[in-house]
């Protein structure tokens, strides 16, 4: 009776097992930063001060540059941990048709930036693609805060914090390069830090 107990018991927790196997984050993702790796899964692009620290990778001074994933992505998901001051101009750049030129006009932008001038594409928009309430409503300065980004054919869709803040239906970039930005302020000055704790990637 007890063996028969023991064996319904794990037959009832085995589905529930695998479910959570399933839904595990490490499952098909890959690691690029974790704080533990160095910038070695990485090319460079611009004269942004990347650096390791405290378990991240930061740049805070430069006129802009960029880290550029060395894969290319067609469909995928990117999660990213980050922390970014009020005044920091940063993003996520996706499908780079370019990766040694990366702009928002040969790739989409999930964009950090919470006063960018035009506000119409500022935190959580897709740059020319996607915007977002005005006044600004998705903000990300003077905290950690999570990005997470889905391209799956035409189907692009951005969350912040767990919010779906953009997501449009477009083809105009197929593949390429992700990169990661550490852009100039307000008028050209040196504007906040940028500085990232966590970033995976799934391929679809």
């Amino acid at each position: 009776m007890r063996h028969a107990l023991s064996r319904r018991l794990i037959l009832l927790a085995l589905p529930l097992g695998l479910a959570a196997c399933a839904s595990w984050p490490g499952s098909g993702w890959v690691t690029l930063i974790d704080g533990e790796r160095g910038l070695d899964n990485w090319n460079r692009i611009g004269d942004a001060n990347w650096q390791v620290d405290q378990g991240g990778i930061t740049a805070n001074q430069g006129k802009g540059g960029f880290l550029v994933s060395k894969q290319n992505y067609k469909d995928f998901e990117i999660y990213a941990e980050f922390w970014a001051a009020t005044d920091t101009n940063s993003g996520i750049f996706f499908r780079a048709s370019d990766p040694a030129k990366i702009t928002a006009d040969n790739a989409y932008e999930a964009n950090i930036w919470d006063i960018r001038p035009d506000p119409t594409y500022a935190t959580g928009a897709i740059v020319n693609f996607a915007p977002v309430p005005v006044p600004t409503v998705h903000k990300a300065g003077g905290r950690w805060n999570i990005l997470e980004i889905s391209a799956r054919g035409d189907q692009l869709t951005v969350k912040l914090n767990g919010v779906q803040t953009a997501q449009i239906r477009n083809n105009k970039y197929g593949s390429g390069p992700f990169a990661l930005q550490f852009g100039p302020g307000v008028k050209g000055v040196n504007g906040g830090p940028i500085k990232w704790r966590k970033v995976q990637v799934k391929p679809l």
